[in-house]
């Protein structure tokens, strides 16, 4: 077994679950504010006029800036912790939100995006550095736990559309405002309990650092792990964006829906994937973390070839089966790279969620311009195959299931 060379921030050996279902709940509200974007995308395709690969472009311009930014506030985290770097992030989602619900153009939503995608970047790495940290000996669970309360923010996104959205207009947004003045109270709770731990990790003079579950890796064999697991995550970020902003259009072309019953469709994929994100890292825990996640690569590739082509009924139980296995390695790919980089938690938390973020951006922008030049649903029969890269991680090393307590005292 490995051992990290340099040292985790956590204290406890056992789960703090209020601290756990906390930081969960606040990941729930940030992501639901970032839901607002997408769900916004039908009003202002109607209203505005915006074109799919203008709304390629706000997509981008929200998970660019999570993405580009997340790995650096973790490595910077990494460097010196930043408890209260948490609910300054949910303030600049809360001024995003402002700006999103009463830009009157273009490019003022465009900025109003940057500011959450930047309340976005500061959350992500800093909440997953809190999860971890209370995780104690269940770091699958924990993670589970904390990506969950995400994807069921994101899974409100079809949600806000049909019900806020669509009856409100854009200044609908402007709701969520309280949604991220509760997060930013919360979030200085949290923050108290971050740096307390921090300080008696500084009293005490001591600190425990993670054992990997990984066997003894080459520096190579490490970077090569950690370049299967991007790519993984590429395939996956790209085609559930595909599904969240773009797939709505679809149903209302092929299948004649409204934008209201074409949305609760979209509900069902993230619901369930919001399940499949919390079943798989207790099934890490238990049956190895590679192992969950081939079987999160493995089943999706041929119900989603079927999808372009069949009818309506298919559909739905094509998009619950594709949605509960696709997202079942979501907090597991996180804990993974944690694992064969034990001694950066938060770079690697940074790097794989932000990168999430990142390759949704360039396959939002790169699905408008497709959707714009060669139709919607030649659009979406090229994008079914984007699971099967997923594929190359039928060769990441093989995890350890660990027997013993995660962490030593140094």
């Amino acid at each position: 077994m490995t051992t990290a060379k340099t040292t985790s921030s956590s204290m406890v050996s056992n789960p703090v679950y209020p601290i756990i279902f906390a930081i969960s709940g606040v990941h729930l509200l940030n992501d639901s504010i970032q839901s607002v974007i997408p769900a916004m995308f039908p009003v202002l395709e109607k209203d505005l006029g915006l074109t799919f690969t203008q709304l390629g472009l706000i997509a981008f311009a929200l998970n660019m800036v999570a993405s580009v930014l997340q790995p650096v506030v973790g490595y910077l985290s990494d460097l010196k912790p930043k408890p209260y770097s948490l609910p300054f992030g949910m303030t600049a989602s809360f001024l995003g939100i402002l700006g999103l619900a009463f830009a009157p153009e273009y490019w003022m939503i465009l900025v109003s995006v940057i500011f959450i995608g930047l309340g976005s970047a500061i959350f992500h790495p800093e909440g997953s550095r809190v999860s971890f940290m209370a995780a104690g000996h269940k770091r699958g669970l924990s993670q589970s736990i904390y990506q969950v309360g995400g994807n069921t923010g994101q899974a409100l996104a079809p949600l806000i559309s049909a019900f806020i959205l669509v009856p409100l207009g854009q200044r609908g947004a402007a709701l969520f405002l309280l949604v991220a003045a509760l997060g930013i109270f919360i979030l200085m709770k949290i923050s108290a309990w971050y740096k307390a731990q921090l300080e008696q990790e500084k009293l005490l003079n001591r600190k425990r650092v993670l054992l990997s579950s990984m066997a003894n890796l080459t520096k190579k064999q490490i970077g090569v792990a950690l370049g299967l697991l991007l790519m993984i995550i590429f395939a996956r970020s790209i085609y559930v964006t595909n599904i969240t902003s773009f797939y709505i259009f679809h149903l209302i072309e092929s299948y004649g829906l409204t934008i209201q019953k074409g949305q609760l469709i979209i509900f069902l994929f993230l619901a369930v994937g919001a399940v499949g994100t919390f079943f798989g890292g207790p099934w890490a825990d238990k049956f190895g973390r590679k192992n969950v996640i081939v079987l999160s690569l493995l089943v999706p590739v041929p119900l989603c070839l079927l999808l372009p082509y069949v009818p309506l009924s298919a559909v739905i139980v094509l998009l619950i089966l594709i949605g509960f296995f696709i997202m079942l390695s979501f907090s597991v790919t996180v804990v993974y790279a944690q694992e064969l980089v034990p001694s950066k938690i938060g770079t690697m938390a940074g790097l794989t969620v932000g990168l999430a973020f990142g390759m949704g951006a360039i396959g939002a922008v790169v699905i408008g311009i497709l959707m714009d030049h060669i139709g919607i649903y030649t659009t979406m029969i090229i994008i079914s195959f984007l699971p099967i890269l997923g594929l190359v991680g039928l060769a990441l090393p093989r995890d350890q299931k660990m027997t013993s307590e995660p962490y030593i005292s140094k």
